[in-house]
């Protein structure tokens, strides 16, 4: 299958927010902002009301490109995705865990200890959480494959709102597995309606639902209505097809269509090296930025996580150039493929 502008699109959209949502959570709102009037404030709501949209719309495209994949026989399925992607999380993990060791003060789950280790790599996924979702995923769907999609989704859906009104418990970002299973899945049996839904993607039909949508998440903020049974998925699903909207009409900026889908090809290294890079960074700049006088500390507040975002972004692609792909972004040993080799997501079939 050949690339599609509006999924690359859509992809390199998603890393950016997911960078950026790193950025200010673990990072920017951390720095001591005395001088900075609302700005924190700001940054934090705008990155919270996108949540629905990353990682919903980030799985349901990986879906959307899983499909044959999925239909073909578990040992093909078991090496080229499955075992890839374990891989890939467990190695990241074990990099992570090491370089974040010695930045203590830098404030995300981390392993301590050989036994939270291993429940990272089993049980409780760590922030490279994504990775071994979609190993899961792809053995859900084939072993799922001969029962009507209309009683996988609706079980699913289940799972999303159960984990979503906190009726489980989910540590770590266990929650974000069991919530995003549903858009995966979505992706997967309906990849004609997102094809028809990007096909009809026009201006009007965008703000007739997004005036509405910002509606629904002023009222979940007001109200808490995010752990409300069903409020959360419902919500995700109306960001998805906002999201796909958008991708759809950005392909039609020549500009902004190279910009995003250059990112777009190349999700995975930004995925995998940006935490570290950050702590990095952090550690670095915390202290300066809290010290800092109020002429910096304004301008800082205004621009540091647009700036640091590009940053971070702009290393990973860097490194991604010279780092070997083979056993860091790809299995170590060769494999059968069905494609050239691509520095994203892995899910196109």
């Amino acid at each position: 299958m050949g690339r599609l502008a509006w999924a690359d699109a859509a992809k390199g959209a998603c890393i950016v927010l997911v960078v950026l949502w790193h950025v200010i959570m673990k990072h920017y709102l951390q720095i001591d902002w005395r001088s900075a009037w609302v700005l924190p404030g700001a940054w934090g709501t705008v990155c919270e009301q996108l949540l629905p949209l990353r990682m919903p719309l980030f799985f349901t495209i990986s879906g959307f490109f899983a499909v044959r994949a999925v239909d073909r026989p578990w040992r093909v399925l078991g090496r080229s995705k499955v075992a890839k992607f374990c891989y890939l999380y467990a190695l990241w993990l074990i990099v992570h865990t090491a370089l974040l060791s010695f930045v203590p003060s830098f404030d995300t789950a981390r392993a301590d200890g050989p036994l939270e280790l291993l429940e990272q790599l089993t049980i409780t996924p760590s922030n490279l959480w994504y990775l071994y979702a979609l190993a899961l995923y792809f053995v859900v769907a084939k072993l799922v494959r001969r029962v009507p999609p209309l009683v996988v989704l609706v079980a699913a859906f289940a799972l999303s709102a159960i984990a979503s009104a906190s009726l489980v418990t989910t540590p770590g970002d266990r929650g974000g597995v069991y919530q995003n299973l549903v858009f995966f899945l979505a992706g997967l049996y309906g990849k004609t309606l997102v094809e028809r839904i990007v096909a009809a993607a026009s201006w009007p039909r965008f703000v007739a639902l997004a005036v509405p949508y910002l509606g629904i998440l002023a009222l979940i903020h007001q109200f808490g209505a995010k752990s409300w049974f069903g409020v959360w998925p419902v919500t995700c699903f109306v960001a998805v097809y906002l999201g796909t909207t958008l991708a759809g009409l950005a392909t039609r900026s020549g500009t902004l269509t190279r910009a995003l889908t250059s990112i777009g090809r190349r999700t995975l290294p930004i995925y995998v090296m940006h935490m570290p890079l950050l702590a990095l960074l952090h550690v670095a700049l915390v202290s300066p930025l809290s010290d800092a006088g109020v002429g910096v500390q304004l301008t800082a507040a205004a621009v540091e996580p647009v700036l640091m975002t590009g940053v971070l972004v702009a290393i990973c692609l860097g490194l991604h150039r010279i780092l070997p792909s083979r056993g860091l972004f790809e299995l170590p040993w060769p494999h059968a493929r069905a494609t050239p080799r691509r520095a994203d997501d892995g899910v196109r079939a």
